[in-house]
């Protein structure tokens, strides 16, 4: 018999596998990086978290680990440990699975974090950034959110005001799970 751990994982990976290679449900890919596209809402947070070099690195360890994601509320399955590009992430709020695709890492001397991309399934449709920022200049952390987002179908879209009032709920869990010692 199999420890119990075990088939958690076989089921899990088994599940992700799913997504594998499905597409992205936006074209605009890396957009976070710079100019956020026309056409979504748009999120832009950062707010001071810690001090120091140790906060810095632990609030990268943090997103990188999914553990904020975990620390906001989620459920999470992902198919690595730490963030890679092309990693598959699934969160669950309640009933609701949201699948996403990391596309890209940020690993600098001062910035760390990752990019995920929305999959079919997914309730939106668009990116989000998570980067935790040092200033070595006066050793400030800050959390950086930035997203750009749409209804991803026509169910969702009638959640107008409720989608946004969740999403600046979730981004405000997001950062207070970065700021915990």
């Amino acid at each position: 018999m199999y420890p119990a751990e075990a088939v958690r994982v076989r089921i899990g990976a088994m599940d992700l596998s799913a997504y594998a290679d499905r597409p992205l449900t936006y074209d605009e890919v890396g957009a976070t990086a710079g100019d956020m596209p026309p056409g979504y809402h748009h999120v832009d947070v950062r707010r001071r978290i810690g001090q120091g070099r140790q906060a810095f690195d632990l609030a990268g360890r943090r997103i990188l680990e999914f553990d904020m994601h975990r620390g906001a509320g989620l459920r999470v399955r992902a198919s690595t440990v730490r963030a890679e590009e092309g990693s598959i992430v699934v969160l669950g709020l309640g009933p609701i699975s949201i699948p996403c695709r990391v596309v890209r890492i940020v690993d600098e001397p001062t910035r760390r974090g990752f990019v995920y991309g929305t999959l079919p399934g997914h309730p939106e449709s668009g990116e989000e950034s998570f980067v935790a920022e040092f200033d070595p200049a006066t050793e400030e952390v800050s959390a950086h959110i930035r997203a750009f987002s749409r209804p991803g179908n026509k169910l969702v879209a009638l959640g107008g005001p409720f989608n946004r009032a969740t999403q600046k709920l979730m981004t405000g869990r997001y950062l207070s799970a970065l700021a915990r010692p």
